[in-house]
């Protein structure tokens, strides 16, 4: 494909309130800037401020609008985030005021007179499922932007499904373990009973913002012009061929996109001068996300598992989900800071994910599996262990597995207990093992794809191009 089309385009950009979205659409939103587009990014206030940072450069480019949410009955006052919720059971609360705040303010925008004001696309997220009907009303195009691979989207079929109707209707918890019929290859990317059993209801049955995620997910691809998703040709190329064929519409692959490891290590000096002591390739760091809400008992496992594999580690903690707000050890066995002093370091808190990962001695990355992170990880050639919590995490571990970079901690199939010798046998099996050196080869290959800026943003000025020619075309 060609460069981005010729006349710059303004675009406005809807990313849902969670971290793991609003900083990745960020990203993208500053690689269109940087192709002499304009954006309008629409976050809220508290969000803005801990989030988002736009270069200098690209200030007269990228204007972000904070957006107030409305107060919701249950919602906490200051929640502006899926992080902000102390339950997963107040996220249809957040979507309640999302849905009215943000819907209003699109509507504001795309009411403005032809001019360089007037959006030429609308980028949306999944939760925004009313913006392409609101942008069609207007007479502007409407782009759906998956933050999901597309194996993982594939997997959930076509809008009819998400709406549980037609053939490919998922009714029942079960039907989340089984391929779907119209994947024409073999593979394993299915959910295994425990996950199924977390993702039927809250995914598939409507919740109290009034409709179920998947019917969000429907509307949002059935009402775009275009869908673009956060993947390459190059790493699931069959993938991307079942979506066209399920959508009917363009699937077209925006690049990885991965932040730059230039993030303010301010506070971590401590940690990048520990790192720094260490062998290239001998360190694992273990994250697993912003949205991961994880217990007590599952926090010490995950730590025995460290102290039992005799690696290097450096893990990124946030406390247990059934801790007492100030309880700074909730979630560490006793005296394990203290046994594994040297080779093993708890940082608590915020940490520049980025940058640690790009650190020659981190080799190995002990990751909840979430998009963003595989993103982050291959981006720097790291080998991956990996312990899928929730959402698409469990399809995204079976397709790394499936691809032969990175290695599952076994689970019990039915309650997703693990052991610290699981996490323990997983580490070792990617670190020192000796299949961990075609899992080093292999990553390291992935990384000159999701890691390598001129490839993502040909990615970026193909979608662009993309963009461009369907406003030609309509005229």
């Amino acid at each position: 494909m060609g460069d981005a089309g010729g006349a710059s385009m303004h675009v406005v950009m809807l990313p849902w309130l969670a971290f793991g979205h609003i900083l990745p659409f960020t990203e993208l939103a500053k690689r269109i800037a940087r192709q002499g587009h304009r954006v309008t990014l629409l976050s809220t206030p508290r969000n803005t401020r801990r989030l988002i940072r736009i270069p200098p450069d690209l200030a007269g480019l990228v204007r972000v609008v904070d957006v107030t949410l409305p107060r919701v009955d249950r919602l906490p006052e200051d929640a502006e985030a899926s992080i902000d919720l102390p339950s997963d059971a107040l996220r249809p609360y957040l979507r309640v005021a999302y849905d009215t705040a943000f819907s209003a303010k699109l509507s504001d925008i795309l009411q403005q007179p032809p001019g360089p004001e007037r959006p030429d696309w609308v980028l949306i997220d999944y939760a925004a499922h009313w913006a392409p009907a609101a942008a069609a009303r207007h007479g502007v195009p409407c782009a759906f932007l998956s933050l999901f691979g597309a194996a993982a989207l594939s997997f959930f079929g076509p809008p009819e499904g998400l709406m549980g109707r037609g053939e490919h209707a998922r009714t029942k918890m079960e039907d989340l373990t089984v391929v779907p019929s119209y994947v024409p290859f073999p593979t394993t990317v299915v959910y295994r009973t425990f996950e199924a059993r977390e993702i039927f209801e809250p995914g598939l049955i409507p919740d109290d913002s009034g409709v179920s995620e998947g019917y969000r997910f429907a509307m949002a691809i059935q009402g775009s012009q275009l869908v673009g998703i956060r993947s390459s040709a190059e790493f699931e190329p069959e993938w991307l061929r079942v979506l066209g064929e399920l959508y009917q519409k363009p699937v077209i692959p925006v690049g990885l996109f991965p932040p730059p490891p230039t993030q303010d290590v301010a506070g971590h000096e401590a940690t990048l001068r520990w790192l720094d002591r260490h062998p290239p390739r001998s360190v694992v760091y273990a994250a697993f996300g912003s949205e991961a809400k994880l217990t007590s008992a599952q926090l010490e496992t995950i730590a025995l598992g460290l102290e039992a594999s005799g690696l290097l580690f450096l893990w990124a903690f946030r406390p247990p989900v059934d801790a007492d707000a100030g309880e700074g050890t909730a979630g560490l066995p006793e005296g394990f800071e203290e046994r594994v002093n040297g080779r093993g370091l708890v940082c608590r808190g915020w940490v520049p994910q980025a940058r640690l990962l790009a650190h020659e001695s981190v080799g190995g990355f002990l990751t909840h599996a979430g998009w963003n992170s595989i993103t982050e990880g291959l981006a720097r050639g790291v080998r991956l262990a990996l312990l899928p919590l929730n959402f698409d995490q469990g399809l995204n571990s079976r397709l790394l597995v499936e691809k032969k970079i990175g290695v599952e901690v076994e689970r019990d199939e039915d309650d997703g207990s693990f052991a610290p010798e699981d996490i323990a046998a997983a580490l070792r099996r990617v670190m020192v093992e000796d299949e961990g050196e075609e899992f080093g080869t292999k990553v390291k290959e992935l990384s000159e794809v999701f890691g390598n800026d001129e490839v993502n943003d040909q990615c970026v000025r193909d979608f662009l191009w993309c963009l461009s020619e369907y406003s030609n075309q309509q005229g």
